[in-house]
């Protein structure tokens, strides 16, 4: 039987769920196994500071964690660089700070106001004297994406025809369109977050682990053997199963 791999959704600083999650994993006798996080870590949710912490003080004290980067960890390094709030894959009038996006709990964490319409230039002094610079170089060096024997975990997925060692930054932390609604063949199932569901999904070609905690849902966990996949639960594992 091939080792366990574990997996975590979109978690947006839901620093609670995630301890939940942490401890469905060591109740499946995960505790020193493989455990891939799918990206955004901040935003929306009340505690970004203290789920960075946790990962990057976990993958310091040597445990098997990987962490990829999510589009929202980009809209924090990238505001930190240069103040930039915006991104041209979301609406135009949809800047970081904008509740729907969730900046301005980010900042907060870290003990930064920063409301949508407020000028740039003191929340960004304040920001860069808040978030601690372990915190920027975590985030700023997440690969984008980690590949196992049986499995490619992205943020948001993959580009079709696209090779894998080709795939652009931007297409793995934001595609969707018919990413989400055309079969790929990588070679592997792709397991990725970013585009909410209610529960998590398998479409034999990826599965998709984002069931809205930046909503305030459960944040959901799988595991991997092979290419079988289970969602862990207070109650053991529940099989997750190509939708037909």
């Amino acid at each position: 039987m091939s080792t366990p791999i574990y997996a975590v959704g979109d978690i947006h600083g839901q620093l609670d769920e995630l301890h939940r999650v942490l401890e469905l994993i060591e109740n499946d006798d995960g505790q020193g196994a493989e455990v891939v996080f799918l990206g955004d870590y901040v935003d929306r949710g009340p505690d970004s500071k203290g789920v960075v912490d946790l990962l990057m003080n976990g993958i310091a004290d040597g445990r098997n964690w990987t962490a990829i980067r999510g589009n929202h960890d980009r809209y924090l390094t990238r505001f930190l660089d240069d103040q930039t709030v915006y991104d041209p894959a979301t609406r135009a009038d949809l800047f970081w700070m904008n509740p729907r996006l969730g900046g301005d709990k980010t900042l907060l964490s870290y003990g930064v106001i920063a409301e949508e319409n407020a000028p740039l230039d003191p929340i960004h002094k304040a920001a860069l004297q808040a978030v601690p610079q372990a915190h920027r170089d975590f985030l700023g060096n997440l690969p984008n994406i980690h590949m196992t024997e049986h499995l490619i975990f992205a943020h948001a997925g993959l580009r079709k025809d696209v090779a894998v060692e080709d795939q652009i930054e931007d297409d793995l932390i934001w595609i969707r369109g018919d990413w989400l609604t055309e079969p790929h063949d990588f070679g592997r199932i792709v397991v990725h977050g970013h585009t909410a569901v209610d529960f998590p999904e398998h479409h034999g070609y990826r599965v998709n682990l984002d069931a809205g905690a930046g909503y305030f849902k459960p944040l959901q966990a799988a595991v991997f053997e092979g290419q079988d996949a289970h969602v862990l639960t207070k109650n053991g594992r529940i099989p997750l199963r190509p939708k037909v």
